[in-house]
């Protein structure tokens, strides 16, 4: 895994730009710590940051290829292995042991057909010096990010925005659009909060040469008769699974999982330890076991299941126990805004994931995650809740942000020009317009189509960004077996009645599954990812946003409510025992260390 960033120019001569491409490479330097690499053309420039994961000591990047075309390469490709023989097959040669050479050697092949061949989660930049063409891919799911930034005559891209905003051509200037997509968990895709900056869309390939760019979509979803009947289907799951894990598995370096003692989780860890010895990791909190209080959205604390299914397995497992001293601490919090590019609201969500990460990496250098299992089989709440089935809005959003929206800590006039309940609308229509149906389906079966179909295009993708940026922020390479597409494809095409077969969330993963599992974990609800429940958390979140208050120089303050302010700083903390209720607090914090250490222009 590595970070990659790069810039194509037609009216300069990029030679001249050292120490800019270096300074934009340098931005990746916590995605890719163990090697650096700068390859200068006249109108390329192709940085490259290395986490050495496969073919340590050959992997050096950029990689040339005979003075054909350069490659910058971030991911993994899973059957790099079979597309090796082919390509040898027809009369290639191979330097390396690594999947980027024969990416590389695939396009000088196939050209951008290589896209539809290639099985796995990445994100390159490939400069043809034949044709002075620069070609950009990104992953079928979106696991690996992809940003750029069309210029007159050229673009500049990476793996993240910082890398881009590193070249002063890119200012970081932030308008109410970008605050729009900042606060809304159903935004339109294709488009960063940074005025004028992309994300390469999930499945989307661009090309940029003297004549302009050209955006194409090589991957999508499709709508597709299911006609397996349902013991096929739990055994065709369990044989992508199978073969899923058993690839995700190649590594030079120490790989692990992460455990919640979830059904998902669970079943990756099951499968994992079948290929041999594997470690586990889990995150908890110091009390919480003990004090822990159940709620609507938690009926269980994770650590007993978590050690059942380590002692199923006989996984080397170790658990990453976090205070609330820890996560409140300030420079923890920035330390996320910066790796996110970003402010965010769901607080320690972000920032005990940040130190899972961090712990793990310290023993392991990849991780298997059970991650997008929910979205793929149906395992959420609002799945089954007819109130948030049929809502005509993204349907976590009406579960999730019932009851506090994170604008209520803003400016009133501010949330007036913001207006997200249009720009949330005109998203979820947009996003409707996207699904594809299949003839003859009864109107429940349509319905649910599109709720999968809404997560795994617009829910998801937050998910695998908060997932990767935390995660490579430490150096932390996460894979997703869940989010390999061919899972992706057959299980969407599934009738909803097959994927709730028992009465239950995620049918079809626990029927296939069941046999790797200890009873209680396969009977196990649907748990989210823990957040702390110590009161004294909310009390330093309080005690924070007070201090800040009492800076007039802070910048956020111009963007906040001075009276929903004093309401959160003097609240009860008996009243805010969820993360809905520090929406606010998170949103108000993060937003002044955005503001203060990231150089951002707002024009709102």
């Amino acid at each position: 895994m590595c970070g990659i960033a790069g810039w194509v120019d037609f009216d300069r001569d990029l030679t001249t730009e050292r120490a800019t491409a270096l300074a934009m490479t340098e931005t990746m330097s916590c995605r890719g710590p163990d090697d650096q690499g700068l390859h200068l053309d006249r109108h390329a420039a192709l940085g490259n940051r290395r986490l050495a994961v496969i073919d340590v000591e050959g992997g050096h990047m950029p990689m040339e290829a005979e003075g054909l075309a350069v490659i910058t390469y971030s991911g993994e490709v899973y059957n790099f292995g079979e597309l090796r023989a082919e390509l040898a097959a027809k009369g290639h040669r191979f330097r390396t042991r690594g999947d980027t050479e024969v990416v590389l050697r695939g396009y000088l092949e196939w050209g951008e057909g290589l896209a539809d061949r290639i099985n796995g989660m990445y994100a390159f930049a490939i400069w043809d010096e034949r044709e002075q063409e620069l070609l950009l891919i990104r992953d079928r799911m979106g696991i690996k990010p992809l940003f750029y930034y069309p210029l007159p005559n050229g673009v500049l891209f990476g793996s993240e925005p910082k890398a881009i905003l590193a070249n002063p051509l890119a200012p970081p200037v932030v308008g109410l659009d970008g605050l729009r997509r900042l606060l809304s968990l159903g935004s339109l895709r294709q488009r960063s909060i940074y005025k004028g900056l992309f994300e390469l869309p999930p499945g989307h390939l661009l090309r940029v040469g003297r004549h302009g760019t050209r955006l194409r979509r090589y991957w999508a979803l499709e709508g597709r008769e299911h006609t397996d009947d349902l013991d096929t289907t739990v055994g065709t799951v369990r044989e992508l699974l199978d073969d899923i894990v058993g690839r995700q598995l190649v590594s030079d370096v120490p790989i692990c999982t992460l455990l919640s003692g979830g059904l998902d989780s669970s079943i990756v860890t099951a499968l994992a330890r079948t290929h041999g010895p594997i470690r586990s990791f889990a995150v908890d909190y110091a009390g919480y076991a003990e004090n822990f209080q159940a709620d609507e959205n938690r009926g269980d604390p994770d650590r007993p299941f978590v050690r059942m299914l380590a002692d199923h397995v006989g996984s080397e497992h170790t658990d990453i126990v976090l205070g609330p001293e820890e996560l409140a601490d300030p420079k923890l919090r920035a330390a996320v805004v910066r790796a996110w590019d970003a402010p965010g609201f769901v607080g320690d969500l972000n920032t005990s994931l940040y130190m899972l990460f961090r712990a793990i990496r310290e023993h392991s250098t990849v991780a298997l995650s059970g991650e997008s299992a929910d979205e793929v089989f149906g395992g959420y709440a609002w799945f089954h809740l007819p109130e948030t089935v049929n809502a005509d809005t993204f349907p976590w959003l009406a579960m999730v942000m019932r009851e506090q929206q994170p604008t209520d800590i803003l400016d009133k006039s501010l949330v007036r020009r913001l207006d997200l309940d249009d720009f949330t609308a005109d998203g979820y229509r947009t996003a409707l317009a996207e699904v594809p149906h299949v003839d003859g389906q009864d109107a429940r079966e349509r319905r649910m189509r599109e709720i999968c179909h809404l997560h795994l295009t617009r829910f998801l993708p937050y998910l695998l960004d908060r997932k990767d940026r935390m995660s490579m922020a430490v150096g932390l390479e996460v894979r997703v077996p869940f989010c390999d597409h061919r899972l992706v494809e057959y299980v969407f095409n599934t009738p909803w009645s097959m994927k709730t077969f028992d009465g239950r969330e995620k049918s079809l993963l626990r029927a296939a599954g069941a046999d790797l599992l200890p009873e209680p974990i396969v009977r196990r609800v649907k748990a989210p990812y823990p957040v702390t429940q110590d009161v004294g958390y909310e009390e330093a979140l309080r005690a924070a946003l007070r201090e800040v208050a009492a800076d007039r120089d802070a910048p956020v303050l111009p963007l906040l409510d001075p009276e929903a302010v004093r309401a959160a700083t003097s609240g009860s903390s008996d009243k805010m025992t969820t993360t809905m209720t520090r929406y606010g607090l998170e949103l108000a914090l993060d937003l002044n260390v955005w503001l203060t250490s990231c150089g951002v222009r707002l024009e709102v």
